[in-house]
C-alpha cells in the first residue's frame, strides 16, 4: 500500500510539473513596429512577427481565445485578429486614438479608453454597436468589475478614476489618485480596485462600494531616483498573494505583498518597463521593455528573472493565449 500511495504521488507531481512547462504563446504589441511578436513561452523564441495598424498598444484576446484584439491608436482603430495564423479580421469603430481596453467577463462588450478625446467607448461585439461616455482628460487605464455592472477608467491629466455603470451608460463616481493614472485592475472578488499612477510614483487601493481610497502603495528602489520610479501596468495574481508592478525607466518590477500591501522585493528587468502578464498556471510573468526592446520572463516560485527574449522596437502591451 505504501509502494503504491509513493508512485501515485510521484505521478501526480510529474504531471504537475508537465502542466506548469507547458507551453503556450505571449503576444507582445511593438510600438514603433506597427507589430505584434509572438513569444513561444517555452522555447523562449519569437515564432511569428505580425503587422498591424499604426502604434499598437492595449492587446487582450475573446473570452474564447479565438480573436485578438489589438489597440492601433494612431489608426483610431482597435483591430481584431484571427488567433488561427494570426490573420487580421477587421477593425471594430473604436474611437479616436485608443489606448487600453478591457472585456466584458461575458465576452461581449469592449470598453476603450479613449486618449485624445476624453471618453469611453462602449462596443457591443455581436452588433458592432457604439455608446461614449464623456470621462477626464486623456482616459488611459480600463477596467471591468467581475460581476460586470461597473466598468473604471483612468484619466491622466485630471487624476481620476472614473466610475462607469454598464447598464446605464452613465458615470457614478469619481475617485481622485495621484498624478497621472495609467493601469486599473479590480480584485478577483470585485471589493476592491487598484490604479497605479505613474508620476505620482503609487498604486492606490480603493473601496469598490465607496469609492474612497484605503491605502497607497510607494516604492523606494535603493540607487533610483524617486523621479524615475513610475508604475505602469501590473497584474494581481488570482490566489490574492502577488501584485507584480512595473515601475517604468526604474527599470524594476516590484513584488507586492497584495494583502499588507508591503513591498516584498524589486526584481531588475530590461529599460523602461511597460506591462506584464501571467501564464495561466500563474508560475510565470512577462514583461515588455520598451527602450530596450525585449520582453523578461520572471519566475513566480523563486521571484527571479530568469530570461530576456528580443523582440521588436518599443515593445508596450502584453498577453498570453493558453495552450488550446
Amino acid at each position: 500500500m505504501q509502494k503504491f500511495q509513493t508512485l501515485t504521488l510521484a505521478l501526480g507531481a510529474f504531471l504537475l510539473a508537465g502542466s506548469a512547462a507547458q507551453a503556450h504563446l505571449v503576444y507582445v504589441s511593438n510600438e514603433k513596429d506597427n507589430t505584434v511578436s509572438v513569444i513561444d513561452s517555452k522555447t523562449l523564441k519569437v515564432t511569428q512577427t505580425f503587422e498591424t495598424g499604426r502604434r499598437p498598444r492595449g492587446i487582450t484576446f475573446s473570452n474564447d481565445f479565438k480573436q485578438i484584439f489589438v489597440c492601433a491608436g494612431d489608426s483610431n482603430s482597435v483591430q481584431v485578429f484571427d488567433t488561427d495564423g494570426n490573420k487580421f479580421l477587421y477593425d471594430l469603430p473604436s474611437g479616436e486614438d485608443p489606448e487600453q481596453f478591457a472585456l466584458s467577463p461575458d465576452g461581449k462588450k469592449l470598453y476603450i479608453a479613449n486618449e485624445n478625446n476624453a471618453v469611453t467607448t462602449i462596443i457591443t461585439l455581436a452588433d458592432k454597436s457604439v455608446h461614449q461616455i464623456d470621462v477626464g482628460v486623456e482616459p488611459e487605464g480600463m477596467a471591468v468589475s467581475p460581476d460586470g455592472k461597473i466598468a473604471v477608467t483612468t484619466a491622466e491629466t485630471s487624476n481620476m478614476a472614473h466610475w462607469l455603470d454598464t447598464e446605464s451608460y452613465k458615470q457614478i463616481a469619481t475617485t481622485l489618485v495621484d498624478q497621472r493614472p495609467r493601469y486599473a485592475q479590480f480584485t478577483k472578488d470585485g471589493s476592491l480596485l487598484w490604479v497605479s499612477s505613474e508620476v505620482g510614483g503609487t498604486v492606490s487601493i480603493i473601496d469598490a462600494k465607496t469609492h474612497e481610497k484605503i491605502h497607497v502603495i510607494e516604492f523606494k528602489i535603493p540607487g533610483v531616483s524617486h523621479d524615475k520610479i513610475q508604475p505602469v501596468g501590473f497584474r494581481l495574481t488570482s490566489d490574492g498573494k502577488y501584485a507584480f508592478v512595473a515601475l517604468g525607466p526604474a527599470n524594476h518590477v516590484a513584488v507586492v505583498d497584495a494583502k499588507t500591501y508591503a513591498v516584498l522585493k524589486y526584481i531588475v528587468v530590461g529599460k523602461r518597463v511597460w506591462h506584464v502578464a501571467l501564464t495561466p498556471e500563474e508560475d510565470k510573468v512577462f514583461v515588455t521593455n520598451g527602450v530596450s526592446g525585449d520582453v523578461t520572463e520572471i519566475d513566480v516560485k523563486s521571484l527571479e528573472a530568469t530570461n530576456t527574449i528580443k523582440v521588436g522596437r518599443y515593445p508596450w502591451g502584453v498577453a498570453v493565449l493558453p495552450t488550446k
